[in-house]
């Protein structure tokens, strides 16, 4: 019962973020700053959640197979990859290298 009542308070509070979205006058938004900043915020909190997920564990700061995955990912990217054959080439090299030992 404890869990959810953080679970649920904080959707509670993501949908009244979300509606209070909807009531911001839509000339606050037609700046070309406003667009900009906008437009590349999803980047950046997608961005840092990949390297909090990749390199942080318990609290601390890890190099493991996940370091090295993102790493293939990003070269695939760089090549152009299809975005399929970007995760599976991220999750075999995560994978290979955890079954060879080298795991946090």
């Amino acid at each position: 019962m404890s869990t959810w009542v953080p679970v649920l308070a904080a959707c509670v509070a993501a949908y009244l973020l979300k509606l209070a979205g909807h009531l911001v006058p839509a000339r606050w938004l037609e700046g070309p700053r406003v667009r900009r900043v906008t437009g590349l915020l999803p980047v950046a909190l997608l961005a840092a959640l990949v390297v909090v997920q990749t390199v942080v564990a318990d609290q601390r700061l890890v190099l493991d197979a996940r370091a090295a995955g993102l790493a293939v990912a990003a070269v695939a990217l760089l090549l152009r990859a299809p975005f399929v054959v970007v995760v599976v080439l991220a999750a075999l090299t995560a994978a290979l290298l955890r079954h060879a030992g080298w795991a946090a």
